[in-house]
């Protein structure tokens, strides 16, 4: 996906925080990478894995990416490409549910310290309801293609956000408590919080080419087919099974707590197809795999 060169990305709600080194590095061999995706994309409560005590607050939490100001800046740095995406996801939100307040976006190096505790880059992407904000090492991308078959492209990239926000709509509505409830299993709480997040995700980006920015320009070119196969790529790699056939040569449903790659594209296909997150009721369909309808 391309945003258009002459967007505003200014109000972006993104910024840079929480650095400092010294963090787990994802891509220290697969075995690092597995403990990082059990809570990669939300599986949860990020305060049940993360290391430190509650409470503490996100460093330069305030501090912008005052460099990112066009769509020109967002097609060619992934910083300034989060921080786009974030007004996209932030403007479509709004639409849909305008008594939500917007999240935040932390872009963080090596580790950071939120409100759920502290967290090393081997986490991966989280969101943490304690503070509402969403927490991402874009060094993730990396992995996310040269270890887990991701295709890296820009869509790729912000379905992973896109994603994110997802679980702080949930966090709104109450839906995320279900993956606390109900951990574990194919037809689990968590897998069912997860697969509405992928739908939400198809939500946004059946809509996206129709937000705009804060002066009411258009933000984004047209969608490519290239970049919706670049999102299912992106959500086929982070499938339980497929991360369990990678790591482990054998899938263990009992213990799936972020759906099958199959479902995973699935239900960011139906919210896509539908343009309308309401057909993302992950949680009181009869089976995960109803993702057709």
């Amino acid at each position: 996906m391309t945003f258009r060169e002459n967007a505003n990305i200014g109000s972006g709600r993104a910024s840079r925080g929480g650095g400092g080194g010294g963090g787990v590095a994802v891509g220290g061999g697969l075995g690092a990478l597995v403990l990082a995706l059990v809570v990669m994309l939300l599986g949860g409560n990020p305060g049940d894995v993360l290391g430190g005590q509650q409470g503490q607050a996100p460093q330069a939490e305030n501090v912008d990416l005052a460099e990112c100001q066009t769509g020109a800046d967002a097609n060619t740095d992934v910083d300034c490409r989060m921080k786009a995406t974030m007004v996209s996801l932030e403007d479509y939100w709004t639409e849909v549910l305008p008594d939500a307040e917007p999240t935040n976006a932390i872009l963080f190096s090596g580790s950071v310290q939120t409100q759920c505790g502290s967290a090393t880059s081997a986490v991966g992407p989280f969101y943490c309801p304690v503070d509402s904000r969403i927490y991402l090492d874009t060094s993730f991308f990396n992995q996310l293609e040269s270890q887990l078959g991701a295709d890296g492209g820009n869509f790729s990239q912000m379905y992973v956000l896109a994603h994110e926000y997802g679980h702080h709509v949930q966090n709104y509505t109450g839906a995320l408590q279900y993956s606390q409830q109900d951990p574990r299993g194919p037809e689990s709480g968590a897998v069912r919080v997860e697969l509405q997040a992928d739908c939400f995700a198809g939500a946004w980006a059946g809509n996206a080419t129709q937000t705009e920015d804060s002066e009411g320009g258009a933000l984004l070119e047209e969608l490519s087919r290239e970049d919706i196969e670049s999102a299912l790529s992106a959500a086929s790699a982070v499938g339980d099974d497929s991360i369990q056939e990678k790591t482990q040569g054998q899938v263990a449903p009992h213990t799936w707590s972020h759906g099958s790659s199959e479902q995973r594209m699935g239900w960011f296909m139906r919210g896509y197809e539908s343009k309308d997150a309401n057909q993302c009721d992950t949680l009181n369909a009869e089976s995960v795999d109803d993702f057709q309808g």
